[in-house]
């Protein structure tokens, strides 16, 4: 499958903006092929062409996905699919998550007209941005939604919450083609680019190794819980590609000296 992030010039139907400057919807462990034909759709619908699937619950090609489609050929020739998250946020650098639920993360909660703004704003500034969605029963495990930025939510009818897979990229692709400044918009002043998900989350893998080896978490309990914790510290911390690598080399520096110090005679 063709990297959609290298296709910038390209135009259909009416010269819909490029595929640059759109964000990436990432499908999370999908269950259903026909959701995600039908999320293409709505995608195409309003402007967003790259689709990234995260570990799907069937096979591809697939003949469901094609038929619900309805023509949205141009997202599924451009699909590329990940065996986990991370893998699929390789240069995303901000990143929505939606969930219908309330979380105990320490996540801003937008709106889907807010989360479009802002992501209007991110690209402007040289952002990859991403829109996150979970699976269909589900939904976003609290590991996932600690990689995001924000929690994207869409006010429904609290006692009916519940939105198919497909709907919820519909609202989103939708509020995001409505809020399309009339003119491009100038980038922010601050001029650095935060490090991508994926770059976060190997600093995130390489504290734990660290810090298993000293056995700081005690119990099993102790380390799913702090585990989500630092995750979410270290996203909500904003930090750019260069103090990513530095972190990692003080984390590498102090477990060297450390063994070193555990093997001296």
């Amino acid at each position: 499958m063709k990297d959609a992030s290298m296709i910038r010039s390209k135009t259909l139907r009416g010269g819909i903006e490029t595929l640059g400057e759109a964000p990436v919807v990432i499908l999370s462990r999908p269950q259903m092929a026909e959701n995600v034909g039908t999320a293409a759709r709505a995608m195409l619908n309003f402007g967003i062409y790259q689709l990234r699937l995260v570990a799907p619950n069937f096979g591809w090609p697939n003949a469901k996905a094609l038929m619900a489609a309805s023509g949205a050929n141009e997202v599924l020739n451009r699909m590329e699919i990940f065996p986990d998250l991370p893998a699929a946020l390789h240069d995303v650098n901000t990143l929505y998550a939606t969930t219908a639920r309330s979380r105990d993360l320490t996540k801003p909660v937008l709106e889907a007209e807010q989360v479009a703004v802002a992501a209007h704003q991110a690209i402007a500034d040289g952002h990859r941005v991403g829109f996150l969605f979970g699976p269909e029963r589900t939904g976003l495990e609290n590991d996932e939604i600690a990689l995001a930025d924000a929690i994207l939510t869409i006010p429904v009818n609290p006692y009916f919450p519940s939105l198919n897979l497909a709907q919820a990229v519909l609202l989103a692709s939708y509020e995001w083609h409505r809020q399309r400044p009339e003119r491009p918009l100038p980038a922010s002043t601050d001029k650095s680019v935060p490090a991508s998900k994926a770059d976060v989350h190997r600093l995130h893998e390489a504290l734990m190794v660290e810090l298993d080896g000293v056995d700081f978490f005690k119990t099993a309990d102790r380390r799913r819980t702090f585990a989500l914790t630092i995750e979410t510290m270290l996203e909500r911390r904003g930090f750019t590609t260069s103090e990513v690598h530095l972190f990692r080399g003080i984390v590498k520096e102090l477990a060297t000296v450390r063994r070193r110090k555990e093997t001296a005679p």
